[in-house]
Parts: structure tokens; sequence; C-alpha cells
């Protein structure tokens, strides 16, 4: 029997992170203190993403978000202001939790993730 089932981590990580809602994160778009992260799979972004995002799949996270890792993308700069997003939200909660107990100091998750963009007529690109 498991300890901890994925429903109580996502609800453990809703309750620890902070939630930006879509229309927020619009008007971020543009501001280069923002960099919007998208923790989805390879074949999950090749259908889309939020314009200027940088690819940081979940399985990845760690190694490339932390300076002295492996695979570090120096765009991820924890004076930044990190925004997480998946597909629904789910697992950039994760990833948000995972960014902030490695530190980073300004992150958040993209409430209802790039369905919720899309759907609020956000910009995507592919």
């Amino acid at each position: 029997m498991l300890k901890k089932g994925f429903k109580q981590l996502l609800a453990e990580a809703n309750a620890g992170i902070d939630s930006m809602p879509v229309a927020m994160a619009r008007d971020m778009l543009e501001d280069d203190d923002v960099v919007f992260v998208d923790v989805r799979e390879a074949q999950e972004r090749e259908q889309g993403f939020i314009l200027g995002s940088v690819h940081v799949p979940r399985g990845f996270l760690e190694f490339i978000c932390d300076p002295e890792g492996p695979m570090h993308n120096p765009a991820i700069a924890g004076e930044k202001t990190l925004v997480v997003y998946c597909g629904t939200g789910g697992r950039s909660a994760l990833a948000a939790k995972t960014l902030q107990d490695m530190g980073f100091p300004k992150v958040c998750s993209l409430v209802g993730g790039l369905a919720a963009w899309k759907e609020a007529g956000g910009p995507v690109a592919t």
C-alpha cells in the first residue's frame, strides 16, 4: 500500500504553492522577469505551447533547473518569476512544489494549464 497517492501529493502541492490565474499570467507574457516553464512531454509540446515558454519536461526538472545540473538551462534563473504549466494543472503544481523545495523564490503554477490558457485565447505557438 502506498503511503501517499497522487491525490494526496497533489493536494499537498496545491496547498503549499502559489497559483496564477490565466488572466494574470497573460499580462506577464511580455515581462522579461517572467519565464513560462512547460513541464509537459515533448509529444505534447509539439501540439502547441505558450509563446516564448521554455520546455522542461517534468522528468528532467531537477537536472535542468539546478545550475549545477548536467542539463541546466540558464533561462531558468532564481531571480525570475517562474510560471509553470502543463496540460491541465496537475503536473505543474507538483513541479512548482519541487522548484519551491529546491529554493526558487518566485514560482507558481498556472491554474488550469494550457487548456485554460487556450480557452482564454492566450497566444499559442506550434
